[in-house]
């Protein structure tokens, strides 16, 4: 892969359980390629979304090492990772994880004023109106739906316009049509940014709208599968 937006090598996790370490990771090596869709497949448990942390450096590998966009991840402090996820990155949970006390409007801007953004409000309204809430802007969460608030978790991660879009079961709290629109809305985005999307889900309709499938078992890569639609199209 000539132009890896991620880089893994050997990456592991072993994290602290009552009884003792518990090897999360084994050892990982994978490459993202720009442009790329990813989903990460596999049952409970088999470090899927521990694997998407540890590529967003929301956690820190124990070994081996996670480079992103060419920067050495598991080099940077607590302070340089936060900078670097802010300008670079967009991350969606399958909690949405807005502040109760801020309209959709205020939780969408207010990570890009602390980025700096002078237009931050425009921005942040734009993308809001892109995933179809121009009417709910001055709404807050506990007046909003659950697809509702996916969609402006959704405005938020892509409202910086980054490279990398990271999104770990953002179907999972929805039902079945809400969660189509959702995906719909997120390979939207990911379109219209041109950012890499990395995909984990338990759902095999989502993971087959990837490029590619990496599938994990028992914190090792254990197959993958390209796509070839896109090649047809």
């Amino acid at each position: 892969m000539t132009d890896p937006v991620l880089r893994l090598l050997d990456v592991r996790l072993t994290l602290q359980g009552n009884a003792g370490p518990v090897d999360i990771l084994k050892g990982i090596t994978l490459e993202v390629g720009r442009g790329e869709t990813l989903g990460l497949v596999g049952p409970s448990g088999s470090g899927k979304s521990s694997l998407l942390m540890l590529m967003g450096g929301l956690e820190r590998a124990t070994g081996g090492t996670v480079q992103a966009l060419g920067h050495d991840l598991t080099a940077m402090n607590e302070d340089a990772l936060a900078r670097f996820r802010r300008g670079n990155m967009g991350v969606v949970f399958q909690s949405f994880h807005l502040i109760p006390t801020m309209t959709a409007l205020e939780n969408v801007a207010t990570p890009l004023e602390l980025a700096g953004h002078s237009d931050a409000f425009d921005r942040a309204a734009a993308e809001l109106r892109a995933v179809g809430l121009g009417d709910r802007m001055d709404h807050y969460p506990a007046q909003m739906s659950g697809g509702e608030q996916q969609r402006v978790a959704l405005a938020r991660a892509a409202a910086p316009r980054p490279a990398l879009l990271l999104a770990d079961e953002p179907t999972g709290n929805l039902d079945g049509a809400t969660g189509t629109a959702i995906m719909d809305l997120l390979f939207d985005l990911r379109d219209r940014h041109g950012a890499t999307l990395v995909l984990v889900t338990h759902a095999p309709e989502l993971a087959d709208r990837c490029d590619r499938i990496v599938r994990l078992r028992d914190g090792l890569v254990v197959g993958e599968d390209r796509q070839q639609k896109r090649a047809a199209e």
